[in-house]
């Protein structure tokens, strides 16, 4: 069941009866973002936004239209974006440089290693139209190994919320941290998992769905939480109990839950719409490795790039979907324990 203590959103599971299709609230995580700039820039006077010509599309257009004399839009330059924001975070600023995340910090990734990261500039990051869910824009639209091309980088904090009034959290909570963050946010909208009341910590993951004596952990990250949790619903229709954890922060990696939980449960699942390769099922292998190996199993790309389609058409044909997320936790249970 949803953990009755984090708040969830009790109509999590309503469905369209004519349809059978999820009626639940939806919301895009960018949209979140948007909110969440807002409200900093009323807050704090330091707090300044950059963009490379993706005002709308980025959600950054409401604090342009209310603060403008702290918005910069450079063009399609996101090298300069990324150079300009450095000097104003080592300045007293606190800077937002939004784009697409194929260009922010996909085209501009050695720009801000170089004078962000490397130099501990009070620099954050939002990458969007992160995952297959960008839908038919197309592989070269879908970021898809952001996350593993930045989490080697020194002292960075990654936020990947599960919602939209997640991301907004995500948003306030990195406006709090001394350095560099990046901020991943999907294009389409998604079902709102959490609440107002749901509690939000840096590095800490969160049980969504409990159960007794589970024979599986999910960990699950963004917007693809929502498909591990029907999982979870549907595995337990058929006896299979699992726990399903909420990791918003992929670095730092809440290792002590994640150590637990396998201890716990004896096997592991990772979902994530990002490649397998470098993600949240990356961070989590050498977490185990070192601590407590464990059989585990991995959602996401497997080492392609993915077609343009639906949302709903791409996570089934890549398998990552609820379905392949419960014939990945009967797979894994399969094997037996050394």
């Amino acid at each position: 069941m949803l953990n009755p203590y984090l708040k969830l959103n009790p109509k999590l599971f309503d469905e369209d009866p004519p349809s059978g299709e999820t009626s639940v609230e939806q919301k895009a995580t960018r949209q979140g973002y948007g909110e969440g700039l807002v409200e900093l820039g009323e807050k704090n006077p330091n707090v300044v936004v950059l963009t490379a010509d993706l005002s709308e599309s980025t959600k950054a257009e409401g604090f342009e239209k209310k603060f403008p004399e702290r918005f910069f839009e450079v063009g399609v330059a996101e090298q300069n974006m990324a150079a300009i924001a450095a000097g104003l975070g080592v300045s007293g600023k606190i800077p937002f440089i939004s784009s697409y995340a194929t260009f922010n910090p996909g085209k501009n990734w050695e720009t801000i290693r170089t004078t962000i990261v490397y130099n501990r500039s009070n620099v954050k990051i939002a990458g969007h139209h992160s995952g297959v869910v960008t839908g038919p824009d197309g592989a070269t639209h879908q970021a898809t190994e952001d996350i593993a091309s930045i989490r080697a980088w020194p002292g960075i904090t990654i936020f990947v919320p599960c919602d939209g009034i997640e991301a907004k959290k995500a948003t306030l909570k990195a406006s709090e941290i001394d350095g560099p963050v990046y901020l991943r946010f999907t294009r389409d909208k998604t079902p709102v998992i959490t609440t107002q009341d749901t509690p939000f910590e840096t590095g800490k993951n969160q049980i969504f769905w409990t159960s007794e004596n589970p024979k599986a952990v999910i960990f699950a990250t963004g917007h693809i939480l929502y498909q591990a949790l029907l999982a979870a619903k549907s595995l337990e229709e058929e006896n299979i109990n699992t726990l399903v954890v909420n990791v918003p922060t992929i670095k730092p990696l809440d290792d002590e839950n994640i150590i637990e939980l396998a201890e716990k449960c004896g096997r592991v699942v990772t979902v994530e719409d990002h490649q397998v390769a470098g993600g949240l099922g990356g961070a989590i292998a050498e977490a185990l490795s070192k601590n407590r190996p464990t059989p585990m199993e991995f959602i996401g790309l497997q080492d392609t790039f993915a077609e343009s389609g639906t949302p709903k058409e791409l996570m089934e044909k890549y398998k990552m979907d609820k379905t392949a997320i419960k014939e990945a936790v009967k797979k894994v249970i399969s094997r037996k324990l050394t």
